[in-house]
């Protein structure tokens, strides 16, 4: 635990209260951050089917996209012809099967600023198994009070200054992944880091947004980015926005805590997916596409490749709604502590419920569970369980789902809709419980000598169970 001044503790603010009073022009918010990537994403996802290669024109090797330049991804056979040539895209799907956890970084960067080091007024963890087809949102509050790795205790929103001005190796996203991992619990694969100023073209280009505002909105002080104020009114209920009414409400704080911030955050997040994943979209994505990449090329920086990026992409729109769960830290893992700074000004951090906290994350981003010994499951128990249980063929071997669903129903098991996996190059089978059938999963797994059992958690799937065969099983 980072180790606090000496002060006094204050009990939880009520909800409709401002959190901070001293917090200057408003945070950047995390639905940008997500949405802007995920849009990204699913600019290429939505062609794939209508393009082999995607031509992209112009310099696509600056230093936003790809961070620090990374070589490709795919060995160089989609690199461009040099400057300014066209890089050809083609959109493979994610291959691996581990769970792949991004941290979104939000910085308060404007056309024009000339600084060189901000903090991240946004902080957002998304994560995918690309096995279960499930997703994770985490918000974390920016003014978490955290041990920063050889900077000391500060808040959480200052690791990425603090790596950029003090010359951090990696500069401020390593460090806020550091920070992120040591304080949070989640092991970071990639990260994401850019300003709000591709937001609303993002948006706009998208044709706006609709969200459904759960309560209305006064903020007479909405900053205009400019020292001054843009008042803000929305009234409850539901409204089509355009880009900049959409960063507006996603970064009011008026009478307002971070905490529903966040929600807000995610809400947007999920409008512009729905946007941008409908058939609708597909002619404008194509038309302007170009445009929107150079956009995102220069606001963004990343330690994924380009083709990393559209992989993800098509792995997330494999993910069904309903298998997106999203969560803030809220007030359940915080406790609000005031002290006084060396300079006489009162400051109010927030602290975590380290238990709780634990408790939170596990719940989100536990890998992979490994049931108990499948010796113990009969055949009775799982006729008991009447479980819906799902064939996929991921083997690359045609036929096997078929023939596989055959042998089980011969052996009294309920299969429902046999068909293809995702992909075909599954060197071992899965098997997924999505609905929590312990004894059907068991049994299944020892029948396919299956050591582990994936937690889909999701119980709304129209199926129970569901093995994935893969390029180890034959029928006996």
């Amino acid at each position: 635990m980072a180790q606090l001044p000496p002060s006094r503790s204050r009990p939880n603010r009520r909800r409709g209260e401002p959190l901070l009073p001293s917090w200057a022009v408003g945070a950047l918010v995390a639905l940008f951050v997500v949405s802007t990537l995920l849009a990204a994403y699913l600019v290429f996802t939505s062609v794939r089917d209508f393009v082999s290669a995607w031509q992209i024109t112009g310099n696509t090797t600056g230093p936003a996209l790809g961070g620090e330049n990374p070589a490709p991804t795919d060995g160089g056979q989609n690199s461009g012809g040099g400057d300014g040539g066209p890089i050809s895209i083609v959109p493979q799907k994610w291959t691996g099967t581990d769970r792949v956890t991004v941290l979104l970084l939000g910085i308060d960067r404007r056309a024009g600023d000339t600084e060189t080091a901000f903090r991240t007024d946004s902080i957002m963890i998304i994560s995918v198994d690309p096995v279960a087809k499930t997703g994770v949102m985490l918000s974390v509050p920016r003014d978490l009070w955290v041990e920063i790795p050889d900077y000391g205790a500060d808040t959480i929103n200052t690791a990425n200054f603090k790596g950029d001005a003090y010359d951090y190796p990696g500069g401020g996203p390593a460090l806020a992944v550091k920070t992120v991992e040591n304080n949070i619990g989640v092991d970071v694969d990639y990260y994401v880091r850019l300003d709000f100023t591709a937001f609303e073209k993002l948006v706009d280009a998208i044709g706006g947004i609709e969200i459904d505002n759960p309560a209305d909105i006064a903020d007479p002080e909405y900053p205009d980015g400019a020292y001054g104020f843009e008042p803000f009114y929305l009234s409850a209920g539901r409204h089509q926005l355009n880009g900049h009414d959409a960063l507006r409400y996603a970064r009011t704080r008026h009478q307002s805590s971070d905490v529903d911030r966040a929600r807000r955050q995610q809400q947007v997040v999920m409008a512009v997916r729905d946007k941008v994943t409908s058939l609708n979209m597909l002619p404008t994505l194509i038309s302007q596409a170009p445009g929107l990449y150079q956009t995102l090329n220069e606001s963004i920086q990343t330690d994924l490749g380009l083709n990393d990026i559209i992989a993800l992409a098509l792995l997330a729109n494999d993910i069904p709604r309903a298998n997106i769960q999203s969560a803030v830290i809220d007030y359940q893992y915080l406790l609000e502590y005031q002290f006084i700074t060396a300079e006489g000004t009162p400051r109010q951090v927030l602290v975590p419920i380290k238990d709780k906290l634990r408790e939170l994350v596990q719940s989100l981003f536990t890998a992979p569970a490994v049931l108990a010994s499948p010796v113990q499951a009969s055949a009775e128990a799982m006729m008991a369980e009447a479980a819906r249980v799902q064939v996929l063929n991921g083997s690359g071997v045609p036929g096997l789902a078929g023939t596989t669903t055959e042998w089980l129903r011969a052996k009294n098991v309920n299969v429902v809709d046999p068909g293809n996996a995702d992909r075909t190059d599954y060197a071992s089978t899965v098997i997924i419980d999505y609905t929590n059938k312990p004894n059907t999963s068991l049994w299944l797994a020892k029948l396919f000598g299956v050591s582990n059992v994936v937690a889909g958690n999701n119980p709304n799937s129209p199926v129970d169970v569901a093995v994935i065969v893969g390029q180890d099983w034959q029928v006996p």
